[in-house]
């Protein structure tokens, strides 16, 4: 389910590491985090007599949510402007995974008709099919492509915008009065323009995807209606009986320094997160672009973003990697161990991967230049800092400083 099933690769050339870009493990933002002040900021210690009983707040529907991670939510959404908080029951769970399974759980427990069908639009986030097969329950079941459901009766929309796989700022598609859960995993100002507020009935966020804290394993719904966020609590509590006071914490702190880094232009996360995807999606379409017609990528138009105040694109945390010719392109790049998430996974072609632009410095550089090898290239890619491109040809280097919008090339 996570791309470990990919793990294995017969290969006679053990120097060649295998690059696993099927997770979607976020360690891209790591070297912020590690920057003098973050480093002090961000340190948690918790003596041995806190936080050791299972309840926050008794009288809270959520009774395992820390209060000071529900202020916490709540400040980083009214200064990123990018969901609305009030006259909502704030849900914490185990990452967005678990919140995911709680809300399904909910709105078919709810609903007199069973089994409730699931839908996603292809291309689909893959673990929303898994998840909502994996346990075979009675309440609701996996229907497949939301753009082809035409089953009558109730039924549950899954909305990822932007889109997990494909980057793409999705709506509802089906529109006949069903439920929606909308995943905004990926609506930040790093990844894409903040257009508007969403004001959803169900609104699912991940600290994972945020700033790379993915081992915390937080996630949280904001929820309009109560009963609807009783019986998520209802899921959780028999699931897990709540969730880490300790992660909690650990995000609480992190998430207010988010808060705080966005009033200094020098120390935004945002602004180094927005740089950082960028930089590596006009390496990618470099290397795209030197492939000739082997491979494509999607276009994306350009928004004013509100948090910026700027017109500005997306830059996704997925890249959702296509090839004109009919071959299986997950199989072809694992023959250059570069393991990704194939396209039929989500409910699209083989033609296609979905591939992590948020690993290691040195895993994506690894790829970039394994990319290029498929047919054959002239050039390889070398190195790309945020303010410098390496690029070396046979018999030219020529190196690109980048200053604002502005390229200025050397020859050597």
């Amino acid at each position: 389910m996570f791309g470990f099933e990919n793990m294995k690769i017969s290969s006679s050339d053990a120097t060649k590491p295998v690059i696993n870009l099927d997770q979607g493990d976020p360690t891209a933002f790591q070297e912020y985090w590690m920057s003098t002040k973050m480093k002090e900021r961000c340190v948690v210690v918790i003596p041995g007599w806190e936080l050791m009983s299972y309840f926050s707040d008794k009288t809270n529907v959520c009774w395992f949510l820390q209060q000071d991670l529900a202020e916490a939510i709540k400040a980083l959404h009214c200064e990123i402007g990018n969901a609305a908080t009030e006259e909502r029951y704030i849900v914490v769970g185990n990452g967005s995974s678990q919140l995911c399974q709680a809300a399904l759980f909910a709105l078919s427990s709810l609903s007199e008709d069973k089994p409730l069908s699931i839908v996603a639009a292809v291309p689909y986030y893959s673990t929303y099919e898994e998840e909502a097969s994996y346990v075979q329950s009675q309440l609701y079941k996996w229907e497949g492509d939301a753009r082809t459901f035409n089953k009558p009766g109730p039924y549950i929309e899954m909305v990822t915008s932007p889109n997990n796989p494909d980057g793409t700022i999705r709506e509802p598609v089906v529109n006949r009065g069903g439920k929606v859960i909308y995943d905004f995993a990926y609506y930040w100002p790093h990844y894409t323009p903040i257009t508007h507020r969403q004001d959803h009935d169900i609104m699912l966020f991940t600290f994972s995807k945020i700033a790379g804290h993915a081992g915390s394993r937080i996630g949280w719904a904001l929820v309009k209606d109560i009963e609807v966020a009783k019986k998520m609590v209802q899921y959780l509590t028999i699931n897990s009986i709540g969730v880490s006071k300790e992660s909690q914490i650990r995000a609480t702190v992190i998430l207010n320094e988010l808060t705080k880094s966005c009033r200094i232009k020098s120390e935004s996360f945002f602004e180094y997160g927005n740089e950082k995807v960028k930089s590596r999606w006009e390496s990618l379409r470099w290397v795209v672009d030197k492939t000739g017609d082997t491979f494509t990528l999607p276009d994306y138009p350009q928004a004013f973003c509100n948090f910026f105040g700027k017109s500005s694109s997306t830059y996704p945390a997925f890249a959702w990697l296509g090839c004109n010719e009919d071959k299986d392109l997950e199989s072809l790049l694992k023959e250059k161990y570069v393991l990704t998430r194939g396209g039929e996974r989500c409910g699209s072609d083989k033609k296609y991967v979905r591939v992590n632009m948020l690993g290691p410095n040195k895993d994506f550089e690894d790829f970039l230049n394994r990319l290029l090898t498929i047919n054959g290239s002239a050039a390889s890619f070398v190195k790309k800092p945020h303010d410098r491109i390496q690029i070396y040809f046979r018999h030219t280097i020529v190196i690109c400083f980048r200053k604002k919008n502005l390229l200025s090339f050397f020859f050597f």
